[in-house]
Parts: C-alpha cells; structure tokens; sequence
C-alpha cells in the first residue's frame, strides 16, 4: 500500500535538474584526496536548523509541536496569531536547492502528519511547511547532477505519526533514492572515498525504533545533536565547548547546534520583527567567532548547524575547516 502511493506521486512529480557551477555544489567532490580517505566523523560540514522552513504556511494549522496553549490562542486570534507564528517558525530563507549549491550538506527535518490528510507527511516548524516528498525528490535531482556530494538528512522529529505512516515515509525514502542510501555500518568506515566506491550518496539517520529495521537507516543515536536552550550567545559557546569536549570519539557522528533559541519573553520583546532580526543576526558575530576557531578531527568539530544560513559566509567558513587537518600531515611528514 505504502509503496504504490510513494510510486504514485513520483510518476506524477516533475522538477527541472539544478544549475552547476555554484560556489560551493561540488565542495566534497573537490576536497583533496588525503581528505577524502579520512572518516567523514572527522571532517567539518555544514548544516541547516529546520531545513525545510523556508516555506511555511501560515493558513495551515497549528502543529503538535507546539504547548496546547500556542494552539488554543491560534483558535482565538486565527491568521493575527499565525502570521506572527511564522515569523519566529522560519529558520531559513534559501530552498533545499539554494542551501545544497551554497554547501550545506547536513539537514535536520521534522515530519508531521496534517489533521484531514491521511496519507500525506509534511514538514513542521510551529505551522505545517511543504509536502515531505517534494523536498526530497528536490534534494534526489541535486545528488543526480553532483555524483561527488553526500547528504545527511536527520529524521529526528515526528508528530501524529502511526507505523502506517513511519513505513510510507520508510517506502518514499527508498523509492526517491534507491541504490545512493548509504546502509549502516561502523562509523569509522565511512569516508567519501568509501561512499564514491559504491555509488552512495545519502545517509539517513532515523530517531524511532523502526530504524532497526531497515538496513539504509542509522539509528538515532548515532548523530547526537546537544541542544543548548538558550537566548544567550556566551551561554551558547560555553555549551558547544562543554559538549564538544565530552564527544565520543568513536562509533558515532556529532552535531554542533550553533543556534539560538527564543524563550516567551524573547519573542514578546520581538513580536514584530521576527526570529532572524531580533535573535540571530545580532549574535552572528559571536557564533561565527567561535566556528572560525574551530578544527575538525577526532577531537573536534563534525557537523555545525545554524539558522539562516546565508546571513553570513557560514558554509565557507565551515567547509575550510578542513584543510586545517592538511597542515597537521604535512607537520608530521615534516617531523
């Protein structure tokens, strides 16, 4: 049932290939080749906050995500409320095209079912955004067109969601990417020269108990994404040197949120103006300061996250962490 509606839709989607030749869409394939030997554990990657909040759709309802009381207020204010909702419920301003040809590599995605549409998972981020298969069909026309490119899509939410529904979206990630999912293996294996040997291109990391089941999931665990909770930029970077320090060094990934999160207060103080001017363009400065000083390898960075990934230079700056791990090579060819 679940794979004759997944087979369904994709007779029915069409999209057009992205443009190449953008800064930044074939930054793994051009990595030099001691790098590509090395576990991808070990190298820096950019990624997004709610990837797919760039679309939300403010005349959706209320999502499960969010206090009974954020839900009944919509029920008295309506569109007032939820225009508002959608101003601290946008994390990113580029598409999933725009994000993969500016680099980022890593996406973190929330799935809900919607009240009245049984048969169809959406994103959500406070309201619903698009449609789940639309999203990655967009991501599968991207990796048909850069072969060198490897993904990370962290399925690490679900609202409203019945096994029913855990295995059609099970079934869509299968028939959108075939042969390119990545199965799961000891971390420590995994290198992009690995992963171009046999074709893959896509690792799925699934937060339920189902992903034990499937051989093209990783399980939840094995990317740990430390949450700070916080408004405040210091506070921040004193969680993400804290929980950086306690990484384990073997048999998993590691996520680095560099995000913000706004508390009651923090979005009455800023009800207007919205999450990216009033929290995060402000403490960019402070947070790209400490991404500058980062350095991946056993010890140190692997996947850093942020909000609006275009404000500043944020996936260069991550990407060029690498070549760090070249100048150590060559100090110890040197010894």
């Amino acid at each position: 049932m679940a794979a004759a509606r997944v087979a369904d839709r994709r007779s029915r989607a069409v999209r057009p290939a992205p443009t190449p030749g953008t800064p930044h869409a074939d930054w793994m394939g051009s990595l030099p080749r001691s790098l590509c030997a090395l576990p991808l554990a070990n190298l820096a990657v950019p990624g997004s906050h709610d990837s797919f909040s760039f679309w939300i759709d403010e005349k959706s309802p209320v999502g499960l995500d969010q206090p009974v009381v954020v839900r009944h207020l919509a029920g008295i204010f309506r569109s007032l409320w939820k225009k508002m909702m959608k101003k601290w419920s946008v994390t990113q301003s580029l598409n999933f095209i725009e994000q993969l040809e500016a680099g980022i590599r890593y996406f973190d995605l929330r799935i809900s079912r919607k009240p009245g549409e049984e048969n169809e998972l959406y994103f959500i981020h406070g309201l619903f955004g698009s449609k789940v298969y639309d999203g990655l069909m967009e991501i599968n026309n991207f990796l048909k067109s850069h072969s060198k490119e490897v993904i990370f899509l962290d399925f690490n939410h679900y609202y409203a969601m019945e096994d029913i529904n855990h295995e059609y979206l099970i079934e869509m990630l299968k028939e959108i990417f075939g042969s390119r999912l990545c199965r799961a293996n000891l971390v420590e294996e995994i290198t992009l020269q690995y992963l171009w040997d046999r074709n893959y291109q896509v690792l799925v990391f699934y937060h339920h108990p189902m992903a034990y089941r499937f051989p093209f999931l990783w399980p939840g665990h094995q990317m740990p994404a430390p949450w700070a909770n916080t408004t405040d930029a210091q506070k921040l970077v004193q969680f993400l040197e804290k929980t950086l320090s306690e990484r384990a060094r073997r048999r998993t990934f590691h996520v680095s949120q560099a995000i913000l999160t706004p508390h009651a207060k923090t979005v009455i103080q800023g009800l207007i103006v919205g999450l990216r001017d009033s929290l995060v363009a402000r403490n960019l400065p402070i947070i790209m300061n400490w991404v500058k000083c980062q350095k991946p390898g056993v010890n140190g960075v692997n996947i850093i996250t942020s909000d609006f990934v275009e404000l500043v230079d944020f996936a260069t700056t991550v990407i060029k962490l690498n070549y760090l791990l070249l100048h150590d090579k060559t100090k110890r060819e040197q010894v």
